[in-house]
């Protein structure tokens, strides 16, 4: 479905405002040449409707939808353009079998793995006192800033806000309950105390995620989770790439997305000038 714009509103307008919305695009088309390395995986339903006419399209998924702008040639001239278009479900042809549970996500999500990013983990796990988990770390530098079904937000390294920071979150909640005393966590302990709550995740609706740390190997630490309401505490013995995998999947599990959205997505708040690896 194209969709008509007004002469007023600017692509640079309509770019901005889905952004606010959809997080950061990927660009599929520019200066009328078209990356080629998009498949229909990455937007290439976008593409389609226009041929030599395309100047410009960025591209946000958005569960079973493609969001497209850009820019097309018209009679009137250059004119910019709103499409969307069906999104495949990238899981359809199956997971294989000796896939991780990081592949797994990124698969399900259809996320490009190309689109890593380099973290130096030794100082940030330096600056925190402790290892993190391998399979957090691996979809940390994969996935970055942003929220998986616009539901789970992961806190990462060197996030934008102190909220979405892993190191600066966990020293201001550190600080915070030396403050204000533990009531919060009741009956955990917070990190750093020994065996004590790290917060890895939050949702948009105020669900907090957090390892246990309980023992020395991080690969082993069981994932506690709360919603915004008394004694709500919920434990998950798995690792946390698992984790996500069963939330996007499972409408059973106790934070499903699985139960609203049959295919999923990865909606990225990372900059433009992103490091990627």
């Amino acid at each position: 479905m194209c969709l008509a714009t007004s002469d007023e509103i600017s692509q640079s307008a309509l770019t901005e405002k889905l952004s606010g919305r959809y997080g950061q695009p990927r660009g599929l088309a520019m200066g009328g040449h078209v990356d080629p390395a998009v498949t229909e995986r990455t937007g290439l339903p976008l593409l389609l409707p226009f041929g030599e006419r395309l100047v410009e399209m960025e591209a946000w998924a958005y569960a079973d939808r493609w969001i497209g702008c850009g820019a097309t040639r018209t009679s009137e001239g250059i004119r910019p353009v709103v499409v969307v278009a069906e999104r495949p479900d990238p899981a359809a042809g199956g997971l294989p079998e000796a896939a991780s549970w990081v592949d797994r996500v990124a698969l399900v999500t259809g996320w490009d793995p190309d689109r890593a990013r380099t973290i130096d983990w030794a100082a940030v796990e330096a600056r925190l006192g402790t290892a993190l988990p391998s399979d957090y770390k691996r979809l940390a530098e994969l996935f970055g800033h942003g929220a998986l079904d616009g539901f789970l937000q992961l806190s990462v390294p060197d996030a934008p806000f102190k909220s979405a920071d892993i190191v600066r979150h966990t020293e201001w909640l550190a600080e915070w309950a030396r403050v204000h005393g533990n009531r919060l966590w009741q009956p955990y302990d917070l990190f750093p105390a020994p065996g004590g709550l790290l917060k890895w995740a939050g949702s948009e609706q105020a669900d907090q995620f957090y390892w246990l740390t309980d023992g020395p190997d991080p690969d082993k630490w069981p994932i506690v989770m709360s919603e915004e309401i008394p004694d709500s505490w919920q434990r998950f013995d798995g690792s946390t790439a698992e984790f996500i995998h069963r939330m996007l999947t499972d409408p059973h599990h106790p934070f499903s997305t699985a139960r609203y959205f049959d295919v999923h997505w990865f909606q990225s708040y990372e900059s433009r000038d992103a490091d990627v690896d």
